[in-house]
């Protein structure tokens, strides 16, 4: 049987490989995301109830309700979310990421990604930047204001300029990247000045009121994590191409929600999910902040890392380790390990400091299991309560009795 794994595997992590995600638009969830409606509410991780939520999830729903007019107030939403009237699902049974909270609501303008060589197509929302931000569970009025400017003013500029495109093609915007010293997960900077440079002229071309051209571009330039977003959905389209593929033991779906860690499998369902208690992560933290105040693992940016990017290329991030702790030497450590539970090395992302060999790809459930290594994610910390936002930054694996059930479950499909 191994032999028809391996195969099926093959087939799983070229599809993911040979994927080429494009940047096409800017539209409105309801408008593109399939099963999206007005009282339903996409975060990040696999499927959760409301009285199981952690406090940055349960702040992002509260304030996505106040952005969409459905609450007024936190004394509203909340017994509103109590007697049902609003409705949760995990953004990836949608085909949608998200960092963090990753809430997602109707009328939030969305990136949409369509992958030119399979033709699955994946969204992400808008990316806030740092400090007090919904992904993180706050909702405050300067909050709110801000994602009404960034769906109104940013994401109406977004729209149109990429309307005059052909789109940007993502896979080599991360490739570019990762070649400038990105690992396509927590440390961005290269990649949204990419980013920055491909859609500014678009922009200038269709924004007619200086001043909010001006203002576009610039929050666009400040924010180095402008192209999180878009890369995740990039990773997203790819992953889903791997997914449904018979025998193969490629994960496809890595995704936290801030309680729960959860893995999906190729050979195994589409909402079938693996899960155990999300690892609290453990890095470095901002300043009047500590261990005791972080949140368990959140977000569906691990998806970075299922794709072989992230945590899976740190060799090539060198000053990544200045935002999650470490030294130089750990980060290729961290990639060299990597390649001991992954079936692949990328075409098309490469490092050069190993000789631009290909970033290891495809993780197999087979290899966790056997030799006990987790994967490594880097990643943003969130603190406990909601709206206090991002606490700083680390290094978190999933936990390993995942790939155990998934491999076990595995093995009674197939009757092994």
């Amino acid at each position: 049987m191994s032999m028809d794994i391996d195969q099926a595997n093959q087939t799983a992590v070229n599809r993911m490989m040979e994927a080429r995600p494009i940047l096409k638009a800017v539209a409105t969830a309801r408008d593109v995301i399939p099963g999206m409606k007005d009282n339903l509410f996409l975060h990040a991780g696999p499927p959760i109830e409301w009285a199981r939520m952690s406090g940055p999830l349960r702040g992002a729903i509260i304030g996505a309700m106040l952005f969409e007019g459905i609450a007024k107030s936190e004394a509203e939403a909340t017994p509103m979310v109590e007697r049902g009237e609003v409705e949760f699902d995990s953004c990836h049974h949608h085909g949608t990421v998200g960092p963090m909270a990753g809430v997602t609501s109707a009328s939030m303008k969305v990136y949409v990604v369509e992958n030119a060589e399979h033709g699955n197509k994946s969204f992400s929302n808008l990316n806030e930047g740092y400090g007090k931000v919904l992904r993180y569970g706050a909702f405050s009025d300067d909050v709110l204001k801000k994602l009404h400017w960034m769906n109104n003013v940013l994401g109406t500029a977004l729209a149109d300029a990429l309307a005059q495109s052909n789109g940007i093609d993502l896979r080599a915007l991360i490739a570019e990247a990762l070649h400038m010293g990105d690992e396509g997960h927590n440390r961005n900077k290269a990649g949204s000045l990419i980013y920055l440079k491909l859609i500014s002229p678009l922009i200038a071309k269709v924004v007619k009121d200086n001043a909010a051209e001006s203002e576009v571009l610039q929050f666009i330039g400040d924010n180095a994590l402008s192209v999180l977003n878009p890369v995740m959905a990039a990773c997203k389209a790819m992953t889903d191409a791997a997914h449904g593929v018979e025998g193969s033991t490629i994960v496809t779906t890595m995704a936290r929600n801030g309680t729960d860690f959860g893995i999906r499998v190729s050979g195994l369902g589409e909402k079938q999910w693996f899960t155990a208690p999300a690892e609290i992560p453990v890095g470095l933290f901002f300043s009047g902040f500590s261990q005791d105040d972080a949140n368990p693992d959140i977000g569906d940016s691990a998806i970075t890392e299922t794709a072989g990017i992230g945590g899976f290329a740190m060799a090539t991030a060198p000053a990544i380790v200045t935002f999650v702790g470490g030294t130089p030497k750990d980060a290729v450590n961290a990639t060299l390990e990597m390649y001991e539970i992954t079936f692949a090395e990328s075409k098309y992302f490469t490092m050069p400091v190993l000789d631009f060999r290909g970033t290891p790809t495809g993780i197999d459930l087979r290899k966790v299991v056997e030799l006990g290594i987790a994967p490594r994610i880097n990643t943003g910390i969130a603190h406990k309560n909601a709206g206090v936002g991002q606490v700083g930054a680390g290094l978190v694996r999933p936990p390993l009795k995942i790939f155990e059930d998934a491999l076990l479950a595995f093995a009674e499909k197939y009757n092994i």
